[in-house]
């Protein structure tokens, strides 16, 4: 049996990728990947259009697609790109219209569920409904783009 390394992303689909990976960055404590210098060496070779591109967070980012990952992951420090824990955000023209098929849950310490429910309501998400089962409790909440994931 041979060792391999399989590097892996979790892809979200969104009308706002850029404010999405605002939010889970935040969600999370993940920082949004910089591919500032990707974008620019692929421009300056004419590999990209500058139109797949825009201003973000004062630098330069790709319009439709925006990552973040664990900020204590490895990453290609040429790109940007994470090689690790990441969410990648990419733009669709549809909007959401079912129940997710997988979702993210959010483990806060213990004691401090209903404290990250606030803290997340904060920045932009919604309490669904509460779950009290036998085997255990949590929120189910919606992103900003009304992506389902829970808090236990």
């Amino acid at each position: 049996m041979t060792s391999r390394t399989l590097h892996w992303k979790l892809v979200i689909d969104a009308g706002d990728p850029h404010a999405q990976a605002e939010f889970w960055a935040d969600a999370l404590g993940y920082v949004i990947e910089d591919n500032n210098a990707l974008i620019e060496g692929l421009l300056a070779a004419g590999h990209a259009p500058e139109e797949l591109t825009v201003e973000r967070w004062g630098r330069r980012a790709w319009r439709d697609l925006v990552a973040v990952r664990h900020p204590d992951d490895p990453y290609d420090e040429a790109s940007g790109t994470g090689l690790g824990r990441r969410l990648l955000f990419q733009r669709v023209p549809e909007v959401k219209t079912v129940k997710n098929r997988l979702h993210i849950d959010v483990h806060p310490a213990a004691g401090e569920r209903e404290a990250e429910v606030a803290r997340l309501a904060d920045r932009g998400a919604t309490v669904l409904t509460r779950v009290k089962e036998p085997g255990g409790e949590w929120v189910v909440m919606s992103d900003p783009e009304g992506n389902e994931f829970c808090v236990s």
